[in-house]
């Protein structure tokens, strides 16, 4: 056996993973062809006048969902709804340009579960110690 980081096999195994999922699911053959079987990128900025970043949120979609990877609003701007604005307008793009029905994220006890069950998120699991010392929610909203 091998231990070295290779690129390129990493790429191979996700792919001949992806196809034996879909060879076994009739939900995930469904998607096949379908502009949800692509992982979409989704970004949405807000910038200050002078061009820096005031906050922004990365994700991408997929199969009908959405899935938040980065929400981040500088200190300055905290308490003011661009977090708020941020996550409606992914929200928003996913639903109307991607047909997303679903969104997931996850956050930590330190950082928004409150934040995002405010924006109609639930928590769907709850992992202790990861990593040690903190939780790791895993949160779902259903966009339709």
């Amino acid at each position: 056996m091998e231990t070295e980081v290779d690129k390129d096999r990493g790429l191979l195994l996700r792919s001949l993973l992806r196809d034996t999922n879909t060879a076994a699911s009739p939900a995930l053959r469904a998607l096949r062809g379908t502009p949800a079987e692509r992982e979409t990128p989704l970004q949405v900025w807000a910038l200050e006048a002078d061009g820096t970043l005031a906050g922004g949120l990365d994700a991408h979609t997929w199969a009908h969902w959405l899935h938040v990877d980065v929400l981040w609003v500088a200190d300055r701007h905290r308490g003011a709804g661009l977090g708020s604005r941020l996550l409606a307008q992914a929200e928003r793009i996913a639903v109307e340009e991607h047909g997303c029905t679903g969104s997931r994220l996850e956050t930590w006890d330190f950082q928004a579960p409150g934040f995002y069950r405010q924006h109609g998120y639930e928590v769907v699991a709850v992992i202790p110690d990861y990593p040690p010392g903190i939780k790791e929610f895993t949160l779902t909203k259903k966009l339709r």
